[in-house]
């Protein structure tokens, strides 16, 4: 299956435009996935938005609520929101340029890939990637996607161009107040030596191959262990009849068993008076 488009637009660069697409360039497939189940029931755990004293809503009937006081909230139409005029909503500008090293890994979030949208918009997307390879810069603008503004960073990668989210700056904690306790003082000389050395010894390219996820793969072998094991309980979470079937059917068996209860306790015989 294709991967769907995140954003669809124009990349600008000063007065030359590029029709372009960007995609997630990571993905969750590969991880394990579990749903929450009712273990005496056997059925799924499902999350319904309603009301204390009204019960389930029609999501028609939810909109946004910005709070502004003690349970006091402003609220917002989904007309109004988006009403809101940003150019960042289908134009992506390269407004600066700085060294790739001049961000700080702090900032950066998430990876997308830029792709040219159709074959007339490649040669402008191909002079702007080989740009920034030369010059070794990446570029800095703001993208709306999702009903959200991101900065965020453009840079060559491989053939095509490769976008990082970041982090604007009131987002991050600052760091002194986490290691505020650790003491300002040298490391021992003899201890930093050898630490050094190690590092030396297991330098190397980085290859993210190298690397997998050992939890995933444990867990992989446990599902396919108790998959095998025809003494694994199983259960079928199958939808059913509606809500209110269900409860008819768990009342009468309910009064069934209190039924069998009450009869089985007529037939014991009573204790003579002593």
């Amino acid at each position: 299956m294709a991967p769907r488009a995140l954003w669809k637009g124009q990349l600008r660069l000063s007065l030359v435009s590029i029709p372009v697409e960007i995609y997630s360039a990571s993905k969750t497939g590969a991880r394990v996935s579990f749903r929450q189940i009712h273990k005496p029931s056997g059925k799924r755990i499902r999350y319904e938005k309603s009301v204390p004293g009204i019960g389930p809503v029609d999501p028609d009937d939810i909109v946004k609520g910005y709070e502004v006081g003690d349970d006091e909230y402003i609220l917002l139409d989904p007309e109004e929101i988006d009403a809101i005029k940003l150019e960042t909503k289908k134009t992506f500008e390269l407004v600066q340029f700085v060294d790739a090293c001049e961000i700080s890994p702090l900032y950066f979030d998430k990876p997308y890939y830029i792709t040219a949208s159709d074959d007339l918009a490649q040669d402008a997307y191909r002079v702007v990637r080989d740009a920034l390879r030369q010059a070794g810069k990446v570029g800095i603008g703001q993208v709306t996607m999702r009903g959200k503004e991101y900065l965020a960073a453009v840079k060559p990668c491989g053939d095509g161009l490769l976008m990082e989210t970041l982090h604007y700056e009131d987002e991050l904690r600052e760091a002194d107040e986490i290691f505020t306790g650790i003491e300002d003082a040298e490391a021992d000389a003899e201890l930093l030596e050898i630490a050094t050395s190690l590092i030396e010894r297991k330098s190397a390219p980085f290859d993210a191959a190298a690397y997998s996820d050992k939890y995933a793969e444990a867990m992989q072998e446990l599902l396919q262990a108790k998959r095998k094991n025809k003494k694994t309980k199983r259960v079928h979470a199958g939808e059913g009849k509606s809500e209110q079937g269900e409860n008819v059917i768990d009342l009468m068996s309910a009064l069934k068993e209190s039924l069998k209860e009450a009869k089985g306790s007529k037939k014991k015989p009573r204790k003579k008076a002593s």
